[in-house]
């Protein structure tokens, strides 16, 4: 059986992005696309900071 999804990490960030999505959401359509881009931008930035070795000893653990 599969847990909950808990959207409350340590660091605080998945409030926040949730937060600067309902922004972006109340936004005009025509502005919204570049809002969407400016965080996807961000979050492959901090997906790439990561190390190598961090992400490859997460990607052997058994789910």
């Amino acid at each position: 059986m599969s847990s909950p999804v808990n959207p409350e990490y340590a660091d605080g960030t998945a409030p926040e992005l949730v937060s600067r999505l309902r922004v972006i959401e109340g936004q005009p359509l025509s502005t919204r696309a570049a809002a969407y881009a400016g965080i996807h931008e961000e979050l492959t930035k901090r997906l790439e900071s990561v190390p190598a070795a961090s992400s490859a000893a997460t990607a052997d653990e058994p789910a």
